[in-house]
């Protein structure tokens, strides 16, 4: 058991040696997409929600 959790420990080592990170301008950039696009679908959404009631208002 103990040879199995040193393998995988020395397993994960290696692989996060291989793994390529953003610089900080990169995660700046992503992070400025992410929030613009979160933005705009809470809009989208905000905007139908609110169409779909006021029908829904003068329906009933």
């Amino acid at each position: 058991m103990k040879e199995k959790i040193v393998n995988f420990v020395s397993d994960v080592v290696k692989e996060m040696k291989k793994v390529t990170w953003p610089t900080k301008e990169e995660l700046k950039e992503s992070t400025t997409i992410v929030i613009v696009v979160c933005l705009i679908i809470a809009a989208f959404t905000y905007a139908i929600d609110m169409t779909i009631s006021q029908i829904i208002k003068g329906i009933f």
